[in-house]
């Protein structure tokens, strides 16, 4: 009878990326080789002891190439290539960032849903926060990460992912700094390929997000998401995040800008302002099952982040009218 510490799974590899993680690396680490044999470890810069925890653990390090801007799509790519190279009779591939925990019955559960349903290419479960009750911060994390059980219509940069499906669709888009998965996601449904949110616990996230600037860089980070990914599928039948772009634009932009204006002219228009609290009190009813006080909690956060995904969006529309393209927008 094969044991816990013995790897299960011969026909499935793990690509591992991080950059700075420390010993969440190496817990990270741990939990993956103790189900798997075949495991790459992907180094985006790492300045800490990273690397040296990697190859402690006996996984295959790759350093990214810094000449190019780096991403944690290019990481993932980079590491799908090796995995691909060194083991190609792999048929699953297990993405995680370095900074999460691999669920102990993860795989088991995940791996045999894919050989039981060809059309699936990507199984996702729950990723949890570690310290959810830290900050309200990491707690507004673990709301985002409980997403609707069932067929879904992304994943996030942690999944388990079928490497036909994976090839297929081309991969992750290198370049974007930060949506690659829902972009990658997007690529695999055109394909007929179905992704799936399976009712298992997956990964231990660890957000450490402690200070309001961090929740605010997290948020501009996906306001850029937003408008990048709108910018190359919104003309598509799906109108990739074109709904999200135009919310934060709205709410963080729109409103303000011309509430004061128009209200500068009559002051009757400063009465438009009143959206904002009519919004709050509409979030707070429509709401996940929580106390009253954290619906209100959870309700101002989304209402704040659209002005942080406003500013994430003018980031990138700058960006653009420059000819440039924004670096990571990094808030750890």
């Amino acid at each position: 009878m094969m044991t816990n510490s013995m790897p299960l799974h011969i026909d499935t590899g793990a690509v591992v990326i991080g950059r700075n993680e420390g010993e969440q690396l190496r817990a990270c680490l741990r939990s993956v080789k103790r189900k798997l044999q075949h495991v790459v470890y992907v180094d985006s810069g790492s300045t800490d002891d990273s690397i040296d925890i990697a190859i402690e653990s006996g996984v295959e390090v790759v350093r990214l190439d810094l000449s190019t801007p780096f991403t944690a799509a290019r990481a993932r790519n980079l590491g799908f290539s090796r995995l691909n190279e060194s083991m190609p009779d792999v048929d699953f591939i297990q993405f995680i960032d370095g900074d999460c925990e691999l669920a102990p019955e993860w795989l088991e559960t995940a791996v045999a849903f894919l050989k039981h349903n060809d059309n699936v290419g990507v199984a996702c479960g729950r990723r949890r926060e570690r310290y959810p009750e830290a900050t309200v911060y990491n707690w507004l994390c673990d709301i985002e990460w409980n997403t609707r059980i069932g067929e879904t219509r992304a994943c996030g940069g942690d999944a388990l992912m079928r490497k036909t499906a994976f090839t297929e669709s081309g991969g992750f888009r290198d370049g974007l700094i930060a949506g690659e998965e829902p972009e990658l996601c997007l690529r695999l449904r055109q394909k007929h390929w179905r992704i799936w949110r399976l009712d298992e616990e997956m990964t231990l996230h660890d957000a450490r997000i402690m200070r309001f600037k961090q929740w605010w860089t997290r948020a501009t980070r996906a306001g850029h998401a937003f408008a990048e990914g709108a910018w190359i599928h919104a003309a598509g039948h799906e109108k990739h995040w074109a709904k999200e772009t135009l919310r934060a634009i709205i709410w963080g932009i729109g409103i303000p800008i011309f509430g004061f204006i128009l209200g500068l002219i009559d002051p009757r228009f400063f009465l438009v302002f009143l959206l904002y609290p009519i919004q709050l009190i509409r979030l707070m009813i429509r709401g996940k099952k929580m106390s009253m006080r954290q619906r209100f909690f959870h309700a101002c956060f989304l209402l704040l982040g659209k002005f942080a995904e406003a500013a994430g969006i003018l980031k990138f529309l700058f960006g653009r009218l420059r000819g440039k393209t924004h670096g990571i927008i990094e808030y750890k």
